[in-house]
This record gives C-alpha cells, sequence and structure tokens, in this order.
C-alpha cells in the first residue's frame, strides 16, 4: 500500500511548479521541524514563493497538508498481482515496509499532524479511504479463485494484514523486520482461507 509520497513531476506550466515547489517544503518542514513549526511564512521561505500566493491558494497548515496528501493520492499506484493472496499480501507489505523504514518519515509526520490539523484528519481519512479502495482487488482475485469465502471484507483482511507495521513502526517506534511483515500477510491469508474475514450473508 503505497505510503503519502509526492507522484513524479509532470508538466503543467508555472502554477503546478509552484504547487510542486510549495508542497515539497510542506514535507520537508514537517519532517525537519514538526507541526508546530510549520507554517505559512517558513513555508514560503523554503521554497521561494511570495507568501501572498501561499496563502491566497492555501490558507493556513491544515490546508497545505490537505493538499500533500491529495498530491498523493493522485497517483497511478496499483497493487501488486503475484497470483495468489498470500503473495499480494507479502508483495504489499513489503512495499509498506520499505516505505516505513526508507526515506524521510512522512508517514508518520503526516498521521501526528492529522491529531492537530481537523483538516490533516480529514485529508488523511480520504488518502486511506482510496488506498484500501485500490487494494480491495487483491480480495476480489482471491474470491475469484476460490482462494477465501465469497464473502470475505476486503477492508477487514487488509487491515489486519498491514496494522502490525503500523503499530510497530509508527505507534510504539519498535523495530520491525520485514521478514516479520512477510510473517503478518502470510497469517492473515490463513485467517481469510479460514473464514475469519467473512461478513454476514443468507443462511
Amino acid at each position: 500500500m503505497n505510503e503519502p509520497t509526492a507522484p513524479a513531476r509532470r508538466p503543467g506550466g508555472r502554477t503546478a511548479e509552484v504547487r510542486r515547489r510549495v508542497l515539497a517544503a510542506t514535507r520537508d518542514l514537517l519532517v525537519e521541524r514538526g507541526f508546530d513549526a510549520l507554517g505559512i511564512d517558513a513555508v514560503a521561505e523554503r521554497c521561494g514563493v511570495h507568501r501572498t500566493t501561499v496563502y491566497r491558494r492555501w490558507h493556513d497548515v491544515g490546508g497545505l497538508l490537505a493538499d500533500v496528501l491529495a498530491q498523493a493520492a493522485g497517483d497511478d499506484w496499483t497493487p501488486p498481482d503475484t497470483g495468489s493472496l498470500a503473495g499480494d499480501l507479502v508483495a504489499l507489505n513489503r512495499e509498506v515496509h520499505s516505505a516505513l523504514t526508507t526515506g524521510p518519515p512522512i508517514t508518520g509526520a503526516l498521521i501526528a499532524a492529522s491529531f492537530r490539523s481537523a483538516r490533516a484528519a480529514e485529508a488523511l481519512r480520504a488518502f486511506w479511504d482510496d488506498r484500501y479502495a485500490r487494494c480491495a482487488v487483491i480480495v476480489e482475485r482471491a474470491a475469484r479463485r476460490a482462494e477465501i469465502p465469497g464473502r470475505t471484507d476486503p477492508r477487514r483482511l487488509l487491515v489486519a494484514a498491514t496494522a502490525p507495521l503500523y503499530h510497530e513502526l509508527v505507534l510504539l517506534r519498535a523495530p520491525f523486520t520485514a521478514g516479520q511483515a512477510e510473517t503478518a500477510a502470510h497469517d492473515t491469508a490463513a485467517g481469510a482461507r479460514a473464514g475469519a474475514f467473512t461478513v454476514p450473508g443468507p443462511a
């Protein structure tokens, strides 16, 4: 499940370039200094854009953070397709683990900021809703292959597979290896095969 990082740069003229620079500065400052040091003036100074331009488009820190997440949600990421539920979940958890353990800790910083900004919290929920919706195909494919019951709830299964990574790496800031991430994926697949994530249906 791809994390909130900036998509590849695309052409779009001066307006797109200003947005790219402003959002890059917002991400960098959030990671480096935290929510309390983030502001229109600091972002404008970091990216070399006049503060009036930043204020007119984004209004406040919440608007900046919401657009960072909207930019991330606008990518073309798709979930892995390995041919089996266990393989797909392992590949997914490898992506999540890599995103959470390499590069700037933007995911944790955005999650922390969402507790301080209602607009950021709303945007973060929308981001995760989008990611879970994209990943639902993993569960749908497994059901079509008769690996798991047809009434398996995609979101419950996906949360079960990925939650240990966020709990250990983001919430507890504890070591969690790629091998442990793969084990969580296999455990979830086994539970799904046993019907652990099914929803009630006709008797």
